[in-house]
């Protein structure tokens, strides 16, 4: 609140306008919140107007009118369904954003109780819909939403298909009369499920859970209803007639759980502000890994007979407070729309924001995720948006706020080449990601990406050279291509960050030893897109020489087991792009090399044609270096036994292949067998 809106010389009239304003906005958001279900503003910008009439009120009474909405919990009820008077009024809390809020909270409820401390019980604030359900004689009569807090909505066939709400109460002898209050809601895993079925049946996605709850709830037709999987938590009595009120709230919950109604079981009785504050941090911690969504905690006096002295104001009891949480969502607005390449060439839309605190940071940058996303959400440079952030996730854009919107906005689109090397920008057909086609050898963005791959354990094996050393080499210039690592000296290693003389000389003879290694692995270094271990050791034994498949023909590659057309055509343009035949010759020159092969077009490999599958650990050697032994020969390993397996190595403590090798009448070789084989194939 800016200090000269309550300068008396800035004028009564200014004042006045202002708070014309926000009663305004607030009845409107009110009504698309709880009437439409659809709303415009997260809670955190709601709250935020809302506390600014209170504090204008507050400090002018004379502006205070019989109908602003700080007198009222909510909007008027739909006119779809049929109005429900509330037997005892469903009145929204006081809400606190802050511990100070909260310490003040005890504090006047300390001084009016005229005690040193006080018993609560703490509960979770759940994100859905506020209903009441009246049951007579034990048997739900009526269901209806809290509407404006006075009247709601009469949605009982709906209600009576939330399978967790008895139709009937389970208690010895029911009252007569049993008014419960309670909340109805979507758990994240059915809330995902939904929007899913919504994008397939080509429909609007809800934003969020309680928004999924709410329009499922409010269905004229209840089998639509029937058919979104609701929830229900109960949290406290309207009304009770026929039998005695329990003495607390923990003792009413309790009460409520024996009556056969679903109470939450995150609740706790807790001793003064100190117990309130250990348990909203125990919640805080675990808010996340809940499977339902809240956006605070609620605390209550224990005690209803002190309930009862401490009474209501206006809206909201004094007995009560809500402890939120710091919000989740905000509303901002979008200044640009960049487009970032990823390790792996992705291209990713991000939203730069004008900044906004949300979920305990400040947030500048939102994900867009990918085109197909942009362009269902419909988000544009300039429009104003609902961004989201929950714990140590990357911030999100939600939805956009259509009203918002200014005029001559833009469609966004990605770009047709990458923003980083000029490369192509490729989506294959079925696809939701765009990506770069020029590869870490080519892309600056994904060289580091490229480097830890080339030195990985199923590549060239060169152990040390981890992630932070590779961000050390590219960021101080000293690696460029995969042939620069192997003209590093013991000398520039040993001046990097953490590696000390030794770490410095076990890396070089890494480098070194790595120097020599097979075809297959070199192939599945370069991260060939669509080249993974099997076709590179199937490319391998094929053309038995890197020149044979630099110059194949498309028509040669497809005559390789495993090879489409997809994967053939990658590699086509692989080598015939001058940048990747300089490193591979490069790469040659500093030393690297491997046996050369026949090929399996020139002459038949000892093992080819022959499957093996292995199991149990071997004693001699590691299951890959045998299947490397097998892969050197022509032979193929598989990972499941089948009729056309030729072999089963079976090592120490076998599984359950070895059974079925030997229902299928499979040739089982021990490890002394197996060494004799490969022995003897090398040896012819």
């Amino acid at each position: 609140m800016q200090e000269d809106l309550f300068n008396e010389s800035a004028g009564n009239h200014r004042l006045r306008e202002r708070v014309d304003w926000l009663r305004q906005e607030i009845n409107r958001h009110n009504h698309a919140y709880y009437t439409l279900d659809n709303p415009t503003i997260p809670d955190a910008e709601y709250d935020r107007l809302f506390r600014e009439l209170q504090e204008i009120e507050a400090a002018h009474p004379d502006l205070v009118t019989p109908d602003s909405p700080t007198h009222r919990v909510g909007s008027v009820s739909s006119t779809q369904f049929e109005p429900v008077t509330h037997q005892v009024p469903m009145l929204s809390l006081q809400n606190g954003l802050a511990k100070e809020e909260v310490e003040a909270f005890d504090n006047r409820v300390r001084e009016l109780l005229g005690v040193e401390q006080v018993e609560y019980e703490a509960e979770l604030k759940f994100d859905g819909l506020a209903i009441s359900l009246r049951y007579e004689n034990g048997i739900l009569v009526q269901a209806a939403t809290r509407g404006d807090g006075f009247t709601g909505e009469d949605v009982t066939a709906n209600i009576r298909t939330i399978r967790s709400i008895p139709l009937t109460l389970t208690l010895p002898d029911n009252p007569d009369v049993l008014d419960v209050r309670g909340e109805v809601l979507m758990f994240k895993p059915d809330f995902h499920r939904l929007n899913e079925m919504q994008r397939a049946a080509g429909q609007r996605e809800f934003i969020n859970p309680r928004n999924a709850a709410a329009g499922s709830l409010r269905q004229k037709d209840a089998t639509v209803t029937a058919g979104r999987k609701l929830n229900f938590f109960a949290y406290g009595i309207g009304a009770l007639e026929g039998e005695k009120m329990p003495e607390t709230q923990s003792a009413m919950l309790d009460w409520l759980v024996k009556a056969g109604l679903p109470v939450c079981t995150e609740r706790k009785v807790v001793q003064g502000i100190n117990g309130l504050m250990s348990f909203f941090q125990a919640i805080e911690a675990q808010r996340d890994s809940l499977p339902y969504e809240i956006d605070g905690l609620v605390y209550k006096v224990n005690s209803l007979a002190e309930q009862n002295r401490l009474g209501f104001v206006s809206r909201a009891p004094r007995f009560a407070i809500a402890h939120k949480f710091a919000a989740q969502e905000a509303l901002t607005r979008v200044l640009d729309i960049d487009v970032q390449v990823g390790r792996t060439g992705a291209l990713t839309p991000v939203a730069r924001l004008e900044p906004v605190f949300v979920g305990g940071a400040n947030v500048t940058n939102a994900t867009l995720h990918n085109e197909d996303e942009v362009h269902r959400k419909d988000i544009r440079v300039g429009d104003t948006v609902i961004v989201r952030r929950a714990g140590d996730v990357i911030p999100e854009v939600v939805a956009n706020v259509p009203e918002k919107r200014p005029e001559g906005t833009q469609v966004f689109h990605l770009p047709h080449t990458c923003p980083v090397c000029g490369s192509p920008v490729v989506r294959p057909e079925g696809e939701i990601i765009a990506r770069c086609s020029g590869g870490w050898i080519r892309c600056p963005a994904q060289k580091k990406n490229g480097l830890q791959h080339f030195a990985s354990r199923k590549a060239m094996n060169i152990d040390g050279l981890g992630e932070q050393l590779v961000e050390q080499l590219v960021d101080k210039g000293m690696v460029n291509t995969a042939a620069d690592l192997y003209a590093l000296s013991l000398a520039d290693i040993a001046g990097l960050e953490r590696m000390a003389e030794k770490s410095a000389q076990n890396l070089i003879q890494a480098l070194n030893t790595s120097k020599k290694t097979t075809l297959a692995r070199f192939l599945y270094a370069l991260g060939i897109r669509h080249v993974g271990e099997s076709t590179a050791r199937s490319l391998a034994q094929y053309f038995g020489s890197m020149q044979a498949l630099a110059d194949a023909t498309e028509e040669a590659l497809l005559e390789v087991e495993d090879i489409g057309p997809i994967v053939a055509a990658s590699l086509r343009e692989f080598f015939a792009d001058s940048l990747n035949r300089d490193l591979i010759s490069a790469l040659e020159a500093h030393g690297v090399s491997w046996p050369e092969q026949g090929g399996a077009a020139e002459e038949m490999l000892p093992l080819s044609g022959k499957t093996f599958v292995l199991t149990g650990t071997l004693e001699s050697m590691s299951r890959e270096v045998a299947g490397e032994k097998i892969q050197a020969l022509g032979g193929k390993v598989t990972g499941s036994v089948s009729a056309k397996t030729a072999y089963l190595i079976s090592g120490q403590n076998p599984g359950s292949k070895l059974q079925r090798a030997e229902r299928l009448g499979i040739t089982i070789l021990d490890e002394k067998n197996f060494c004799e084989l490969i022995h003897h194939e090398k040896s012819d």
